[in-house]
């Protein structure tokens, strides 16, 4: 593989405006302390309502996207929150209000990593060979809570890419009104971007309980279903601060996103990977169903996975023998499905790997690397889980493949090969 030099960081001034939630602790009960803090700012007078709306606008207008209109939507929550009738406040108090019940959180202040890549919905206008992308980063901030961030570019056969400028304003993605009522651990929750905002800079924030500790290490696919019709769909875990699940993130414009739980007894496990077209009629995936091995898992239906699965692949190598797992959605080449890897060994060294497998028959494991096609070196050893590598799915433009991938949980690199190398690199398996 050659490394690109372009190293995208953790960037603590990449900052939006999200919710303030108050603890319910105190005399009253529930919502006391958010009724006192209204009260306050009602009690203030009117040079004092306008002298600290004037300070909260000169710190924080420029630094966000329709700021007024942000601690607006926030004061129509809060009013319906508390049950109270704020008829008779002037504009400028019920943004004030609002901007009390706000904070800024820098979502990617502590690590940025474990990208995927697809081909974006749009490929108008690409000259030859060239694809434009969207990659799909996870992005931790502050308490260590993962959120699902994007970058677009466009990709050339070369190997070479370019990623489009990010605007100063990010904002979070919201949820749709009309799935309120039906938020919970088994519904599936819709979130769409603003209409005026790009999605490179644009936020998926965990919604659920059962998301709550983050949303982690997305694979993204574009999925066939057959006649040009085309779906991405995308893998992930959703952490709860205690247990873990394989949720679906489903988009068919990048606009609007449902994000749903995997259900079956194959979603209880995390680093599930779909192939982007069915297989004889069923959906398949590649899965670590005993967090130490591959499986083949098959399924009649996108959403229910209760498979026991195929043992594919078990550790064989000295780099992969505590442990081995996918490293995105199998790549469809003309010799077979490529698969990349990662293997975990002595001192936990992460490091990527690959296999090919069968076309009409993907437990069938054609060949496979014996030794690692990109390991940590040099200063990529070091950061905030050591001696990582890891990607979340690489793109195949032409013969070459561009592969984003996670250093150490804290940034992210890029590499470029060709589909003839990595066959190079792996031996026949019997």
């Amino acid at each position: 593989m050659r490394v690109l030099d372009q190293r995208l960081h953790a960037d603590p001034s990449r900052v939006v405006l999200r919710p303030f939630h108050l603890g319910w602790q105190g005399p009253g009960g529930h919502g006391a302390r958010a009724a006192k803090l209204v009260a306050d700012v009602v009690a203030l007078s009117e040079d004092e309502a306008a002298e600290e709306y004037t300070r909260v606008l000169h710190d924080f207008e420029e630094r966000h996207w329709q700021t007024e209109q942000l601690f607006e939507e926030r004061y129509a929550e809060i009013e319906t929150m508390l049950d109270f009738d704020g008829s008779s406040l002037s504009e400028r108090r019920k943004r004030l209000i609002g901007a009390y019940f706000c904070h800024e959180y820098t979502y990617a202040a502590a690590a940025l990593m474990n990208p995927s890549i697809v081909q974006h919905p749009d490929q108008s206008g690409m000259g030859e060979g060239a694809v434009r992308f969207v990659m799909s980063l996870r992005a931790v901030g502050e308490g260590h809570i993962s959120s699902i961030v994007f970058r677009e570019g466009i990709a050339l056969p070369d190997g070479q890419f370019e990623l489009w400028p990010q605007s100063h304003f990010a904002t979070a993605m919201q949820a749709d009104d009309s799935m309120a009522a039906c938020i919970g651990d088994d519904c599936p929750v819709t979130v769409h971007r603003h209409a005026e905002s790009t999605l490179s800079n644009s936020v998926i924030f965990p919604i659920t309980e059962q998301q709550r500790g983050g949303l982690e290490d997305l694979r993204l696919v574009r999925f066939d279903h057959g006649g040009g019709n085309y779906e991405w769909v995308g893998t992930y875990t959703a952490y709860s601060g205690a247990s873990i699940r394989s949720e679906l993130m489903l988009t068919r414009d990048f606009r609007r996103f449902v994000l749903e739980p995997i259900k079956g007894k194959a979603g209880r496990n995390k680093g599930m990977a779909l192939f982007p077209q069915k297989i004889g009629g069923q959906f398949c995936m590649v899965g670590r169903q005993d967090g130490k091995n591959l499986f083949l898992l098959r399924s009649d239906r996108l959403d229910c996975w209760d498979d026991d699965g195929t043992l594919l692949m078990e550790p064989k190598y000295p780099w992969e023998f505590v442990q081995i797992g996918n490293c995105g959605s199998p790549i469809l080449t003309e010799h077979g499905w490529l698969l990349f890897t990662h293997g975990v060994g002595a001192m936990r060294k992460y490091a990527l790997g690959c296999a090919l497998l069968d076309r009409d028959d993907p437990s069938r494991v054609i060949a496979r690397s014996a030794k690692p096609i990109l390991t940590a070196i040099d200063a990529d050893r070091f950061g905030y889980v050591p001696n990582v590598v890891y990607t979340c799915g690489a793109l195949l433009v032409g013969e070459q493949l561009l592969v984003p991938y996670g250093i150490s949980d804290s940034a992210v690199g890029f590499a470029t090969t060709s589909v003839a190398d990595l066959l190079a690199m792996m031996v026949d398996c019997p």
